[in-house]
C-alpha cells in the first residue's frame, strides 16, 4: 500500500469504527535512537479515537478492538502505539 503508516492506520480505523473523532499522532521523533526505532520515522504513534462502537466496551476491550482493527501493523511494522479510545459523550 502506498502512503504513510499513519494514513493506512487511519483508513483501517475509519472502516472499522466510523469514528466521530480520530487523531493519529506520529511520536517517532521523540523515540529516535531508542529501542524499537527502526529509522523509518514511523515506529511510535498515539491514536486518539472516539466512536459510538466503544459505548459498551471497557478500556481494555476498546484497546483490543483498535489493535485488532490494525492487523499486523502493531508489532510487525510499528513498535509502539498508545491508544486513547472513548465513546462520544451523551
Amino acid at each position: 500500500m502506498s502512503g504513510t503508516v499513519a494514513e493506512e492506520m487511519s483508513g483501517l480505523l475509519n472502516d472499522a469504527f466510523a469514528p466521530t473523532n480520530l487523531e493519529i499522532i506520529n511520536d517517532s521523533a521523540k523515540h529516535s535512537g531508542h529501542s524499537g526505532d527502526d529509522g523509518s520515522g514511523e515506529s511510535h504513534f498515539t491514536i486518539v479515537i472516539e466512536a459510538p462502537a466503544f459505548a459498551e466496551m471497557n478500556r481494555l476491550a476498546r484497546q483490543r478492538a483498535v489493535i485488532a482493527a490494525l492487523g499486523d501493523i502493531v508489532g510487525q511494522r510499528v513498535h509502539a502505539v498508545a491508544i486513547k479510545a472513548s465513546a462520544p459523550s451523551a
